[in-house]
């Protein structure tokens, strides 16, 4: 990364190289299309997608939540992506990218001073590990804004990719941990997503 070399306060300069370096989650593409289906969405327009879904939608948590800690889960946690690339959710390769996303982690918020470094890789983790009232409810809108996509765009990442009914409950029903309504409601959008043929179901 190119270096800012202005000779400023030294922390002020590393969290505007951090910045500059984040930007490129904008240049990571996911395998979802955009609600108008003109492309797909990179990382940056689906962070920001369910900062606004948490928010609005948060009266629908099974718990109380501190909002704010669920909207910075939510705007870091694709940032290792920059390094680790993107892995499709229904990807053999899923469960192998812990590593690198932990590297990509170090290398990534290390930009920073270590008191932020260490409190944006605990963030991060906490997300990750989805144990937290709020590292549960940021989980639904990760996993709920795809399926939108793919309901309004009649189903072209799943058929695309083969994916089932089956496929999507199993990797997507912990939504419930986090929202039993918005569980509710998923669980209604992929039904009529069968009876409209935009997924499939043995």
């Amino acid at each position: 990364m190119k270096k800012l070399e202005l000779n400023i306060n030294h922390r002020l300069e590393k969290q505007l190289e951090f910045i500059i370096e984040i930007d490129k989650v904008k240049n990571i593409f996911r395998k979802t299309k955009l609600f108008d289906g003109n492309r797909f969405e990179n990382d940056a327009e689906h962070s920001w997608t369910i900062c606004i879904m948490a928010l609005l939608l948060q009266e629908y948590s099974n718990f109380s939540v501190n909002i704010e800690k669920v909207i910075i889960m939510l705007l870091i946690h694709d940032i290792v992506e920059i390094d680790a690339g993107d892995t499709f959710l229904y990807s053999s390769e899923r469960g192998n990218e812990q590593n690198k996303e932990k590297e990509a982690a170090e290398r990534i918020f290390g930009l920073l001073e270590n008191d932020q470094k260490e409190y944006f890789i605990n963030i991060w983790n906490e997300f990750e590990e989805r144990e937290t009232n709020e590292a549960k409810f940021a989980a639904v809108f990760d996993r709920l804004e795809p399926m939108l996509q793919n309901y309004i765009t009649e189903g072209y990442t799943w058929k695309k990719h083969n994916i089932t009914f089956d496929m999507v409950i199993k990797n997507n029903e912990h939504i419930k941990n986090g929202s039993k309504e918005i569980w509710e409601f998923a669980l209604k959008l992929l039904d009529k997503a069968v009876e409209k043929g935009y997924l499939i179901k043995y």
